[in-house]
């Protein structure tokens, strides 16, 4: 269900469902793999997101449907898009398939531009379906939904939706601009620098896009990894030095205690599995064992 925030109370800001948008960032590369991931490195393009007042409105939406099932690269799957009163931007029948109905709200009929951001969620709701990845709660599971569209490439969309000036404001989705931004930030650097705000109609999605990179960055240089700051390494040494005790300034690590010595566990920057080192023993590198990265650190 694609939540539309038109007629609903301020647009949330900041990132206050980062946890649960971390925990589905690791669920969907468990669930795919790193390979089967990166298979998602074309984005749903601009040009199939176009539905002009011109069109015909069924054979349009029709159009950007079939665009968004091949985009998920779900090809035995066909999308019926149907148009009603609704509070919701938009909805879905989750079925055996390979049919699946999408209501959306009857304001797209002349609102199109934003037909796809709203097709993105329900047909992302479709491929997660289809390959049993869910969380055990319905607000986890939206986040989940969001986070999976924006990871694999149609998400833009629906950042690109949020719209705000002094007498009105939309948006799309369940995460906030902010934590759209973050997980494009983080796909945009599991593909080797990818950058879709250059596709951002919006100026507040650009904003927006530009904090939640800020934060995806500052994952890049937490310790123990070794682009880390001086007051980072400082804090990490003095950590260490107090180990097993837990950090007491939100620190991603925690050390534990092992047969063999003393081990500093981390999230890794691009999935967020947790990767356990020995502490301590200075310049090294690591390759996460779920998205293969490899990652310099310094224990």
């Amino acid at each position: 269900m694609t939540q539309n925030g038109r007629h609903s109370s301020p647009v949330q800001h900041g990132f206050p469902h980062l946890e649960t948008v971390r925990e589905a960032i690791t669920a969907l590369f468990r669930r795919l793999s790193d390979d089967g991931v990166r298979a998602y490195d074309t984005p749903f393009a601009p040009a199939d997101a176009a539905f002009g007042d011109a069109d015909d409105l069924y054979l349009g939406a029709h159009r950007v449907a079939s665009a968004m099932v091949r985009a998920l690269r779900l090809p035995d799957a066909r999308v019926v898009v149907s148009f009603r009163e609704m509070r919701d931007a938009a909805g879905v029948e989750l079925a055996a398939g390979p049919e699946y109905f999408v209501e959306v709200n009857d304001r797209f009929r002349t609102h199109r531009r934003d037909l796809a951001a709203a097709l993105a969620h329900e047909v992302t709701h479709v491929l997660l379906h289809r390959l049993d990845l869910r969380f055990p709660t319905t607000a986890g599971d939206e986040i989940l939904t969001d986070t999976a569209a924006a990871y694999l490439g149609v998400g833009w969309l629906l950042l690109d939706a949020y719209r705000e000036d002094e007498l009105s404001h939309q948006k799309l989705g369940y995460l906030t601009p902010e934590e759209f931004g973050f997980v494009l930030a983080k796909r945009g650097r599991f593909l080797g620098g990818e950058d879709l705000s250059a596709w951002f109609t919006s100026p507040q999605a650009y904003e927006a896009y530009v904090r939640g990179r800020a934060l995806a960055r500052r994952d890049l240089r937490r310790a123990p990894l070794a682009a880390a700051g001086r007051s980072e390494r400082w804090r990490y040494a003095r950590d260490r030095r107090a180990a097993p005790a837990p950090p007491g300034h939100g620190a991603a690590y925690r050390f534990e205690e092992h047969a063999d010595g003393l081990r500093v566990s981390f999230p890794c920057p691009v999935c967020e599995q947790r990767l356990r080192l020995p502490a301590g023993r200075g310049p090294l590198r690591a390759r996460c064992g779920l998205c293969h990265t490899v990652l310099d650190c310094d224990t």
